[in-house]
């Protein structure tokens, strides 16, 4: 039985730090996730508010690399990037009912 909550609070706080993609693209704004976005000279030309978490982290994807001395030992791996790719997916489906809104009503976020 014990065994099982750790399980679940392993889950819990995976999910919590990873959203970080739904929270920077949902809940910030254009021009921070623009901005977010140039300083890591993303290949992304433009990012769809449906799922946008997911796509934050698909453009942090396929960044350049940053110098060594400026990269995160944690939140700059691809394995980091995986999780919270799929917790932000998780989040953004929550989320689906104000991403549709938005989308329909103010477009994608053009990031170039």
């Amino acid at each position: 039985m014990q065994m099982q909550y750790r399980t679940v609070l392993v889950l819990l706080l995976l999910m919590l730090v990873g959203g970080c993609g739904t929270l920077n693209s949902t809940f910030y704004g254009d021009s921070s996730v623009k901005a977010d976005m140039k300083r890591i000279e993303t290949k992304c030309d433009s990012m769809a508010r449906i799922y946008s978490g997911v796509f934050y982290d698909f453009c942090s994807l396929h960044a350049r690399p940053g110098p060594v001395h400026t990269r995160s030992p944690f939140t700059d791996t691809v394995p980091f990037l995986l999780t919270d790719m799929a917790a932000s997916g998780i989040f953004d489906t929550l989320l689906l009912p104000y991403s549709i809104y938005r989308q329909t009503s103010d477009g994608s976020i053009f990031l170039k």
